[in-house]
């Protein structure tokens, strides 16, 4: 009695496995293509297959509790216009740029420098670590990486004037004022 091809054998492995898995606790995509594999002679004597229909998927979900995780949720009519964004922007990243280069003038840091172009903001400090500020137009947005604290994106807040980190309410101004003060050991005045 012969044993089954190497083939054969990697097909129900494949099929084992499938019917072993269990089953996704909340999503599932289910994609249908149809087509037929046989061709209608009495249409034409070429080889065409019939157009694909389109994909349908179905989706299963269960309501999140987001209550006290992620982000606020975004209120799309209180987003800046973008030319008002580019203004607000310019104007808090140059504000920064200026006083991060007084900031310069008064500390004794090696590898102190400071970089702007492309509308990309960076405060090198030496082995202290790098921020990089810049803004994000489609999000209308101020991005900030940061050595202590990691990536944040802030969003203008209106009633405060000022840029926000939607989940701890932080201040782009504050959060860089703090940090700086306690990387380099002395006091800044960023507002």
């Amino acid at each position: 009695m012969s044993s089954p091809s190497s083939t054969t054998k990697l097909l129900q492995l494949r099929r084992l496995s499938r019917a072993l898995k269990p089953p996704l606790p909340c999503s599932s995509i289910r994609r249908s293509y149809i087509y037929s594999s046989t061709y209608l002679p009495e249409a034409s004597n070429s080889s065409r297959r019939p157009p694909l229909s389109p994909p349908s998927r179905s989706f299963c979900s269960r309501p999140l509790n987001l209550e006290h995780e992620g982000p606020a949720p975004i209120d799309y009519s209180s987003l800046v216009q973008e030319d008002e964004f580019h203004k607000l922007a310019d104007s808090t990243i140059h504000d920064l740029l200026e006083k991060l280069e007084e900031y310069g003038d008064s500390v004794d840091i090696d590898g102190f420098d400071i970089d702007y172009g492309n509308q990309v903001l960076t405060v090198k400090l030496g082995t202290l670590g790098t921020y990089v500020l810049n803004k994000q137009t489609p999000n209308r947005q101020i991005w900030l990486s940061s050595p202590v604290s990691g990536s944040s994106r802030f969003d203008w807040d209106q009633d405060a004037r000022t840029w926000v980190y939607r989940r701890t309410k932080a201040n782009l101004v504050e959060v860089s004022k703090n940090e700086l003060e306690h990387l380099c050991g002395q006091p800044i005045n960023l507002s």
